[in-house]
């Protein structure tokens, strides 16, 4: 048994990184004993792009943890530091997605350097660099991570990366975990009427450019053209919605399309993947992706495309299908295909027998061998 302190977010903030460090923090807690560390406050307004950070769940995902963090208060990085020297740890975890939080990392992890007897310092690289990438982005992942003892990654990819950004680094990959915890509430459904004549591909998530909804948008003609389907779109524009209407509009398909902008509640996605045939992720750009643990928590395929650790997650012609980026007619090619040759069960029966491969235990595994070194 060791002990284990983790940083991050968790309820009552929302999100793919709060949903991970809170099932991270239950999977560690299974056998060792853990400090998690929270935040008393996440992003200020003016840098997020999103109605609220706030969780709406009514039965959210929830774990014991201490809201210490503000990103923006060097007294909370003091404080954790304090708390972190007297709970003394074996290892300490610590996320990292967007280079907001280079600074507070950079004090904290040097902080904990200096104790008497310093802990493991293991970063988990959600990305590398952030999707829309700055000027300082590689300058601030050097501070943040440069004194980290060890390096988790979800995809070779971003393995790559890394090590290309601070050479010699030991970096370990492993899956990314299933997010089945996050929909383990009782379906909730929505108010939008889908047909119950015809498959419905499902495209969820926050809506930002990189993930390609034009793309599908542009592949959905093409589609009906051949095979009747419906696509809801289920999550909050960090977009221009007005854009993606339009393409709705001049394509002529708004009678095949609903679309829900906003932020989903745990059970209201556990409803949106119940029926689903599919789920589409079409990125022009990405590390990796919680939806596809989502949807095979819920034994989905996925149709997806080739970049980052995406061909990784779904193995084509197995689980999924994987077609290149920005490409609407390989997209609608695909689609056409997984319904014309009726890969919706096979599919289904191959993701439920490599559910182990995204166990959890595999995760904590690969944080102990580092501590074990």
């Amino acid at each position: 048994m060791a002990r284990f302190a983790l940083l991050g977010p968790t309820y009552p903030f929302r999100g793919g990184i709060a949903h991970y460090t809170t099932m991270l923090a239950r999977a560690l807690a299974e056998e060792h004993d853990v400090l998690f560390i929270s935040f008393k406050r996440q992003y200020p307004g003016w840098l997020f792009p999103g109605r609220s950070d706030r969780d709406p769940s009514p039965e959210p995902l929830r774990v014991e943890s201490e809201p210490l963090l503000e990103p923006l208060n060097p007294l909370s990085w003091w404080r954790t530091i304090k708390r972190l020297r007297a709970w003394q740890p074996d290892v300490l975890v610590v996320p990292w997605w967007v280079p907001f939080w280079a600074p507070a990392w950079a004090v904290i992890s040097r902080g904990v350097k200096r104790f008497a007897q310093p802990p493991r310092l293991l970063f988990i690289c959600h990305n590398v660099v952030p999707h829309e990438r700055g000027r300082l982005d590689r300058w601030a992942l050097r501070a943040a991570l440069a004194p980290g003892d060890g390096f988790i990654t979800h995809s070779q990819t971003d393995a790559s990366l890394l090590r290309s950004l601070i050479p010699g680094v030991p970096v370990r990959v492993a899956t990314l975990p299933s997010y089945a915890s996050v929909t383990e509430s009782p379906p909730q459904p929505l108010a939008v009427q889908l047909p119950t004549d015809r498959p419905v591909l499902l495209f969820c998530g926050f809506v930002r450019p990189y993930k390609g909804l034009d793309v599908l948008l542009r592949a959905l003609p093409l589609v009906l053209a051949k095979q009747s389907a419906h696509l809801l779109v289920a999550g909050e524009f960090w977009d221009d919605r007005a854009d993606y209407l339009q393409l709705v509009d001049d394509l002529q398909i708004g009678a095949a399309v609903s679309i829900v902008d906003r932020y989903l509640t745990n059970a209201e996605l556990a409803w949106c993947l119940d029926q689903a045939s599919v789920v589409v992720l079409p990125y022009r750009t990405a590390t990796q992706s919680a939806i596809v643990p989502l949807a095979f928590g819920r034994g989905k395929p996925v149709i997806t495309t080739a970049v980052g650790g995406l061909p990784e997650a779904v193995d084509d012609g197995i689980t999924g299908l994987v077609v290149p980026p920005d490409d609407h007619k390989a997209l609608a090619a695909a689609i056409e295909a997984f319904f014309a040759k009726n890969w919706a069960e096979p599919f289904a029966a191959n993701i439920q027998i490599r559910q182990s491969r995204f166990a959890w235990k595999e995760l904590v595994t690969a944080l102990i061998s580092f501590f074990q070194e």
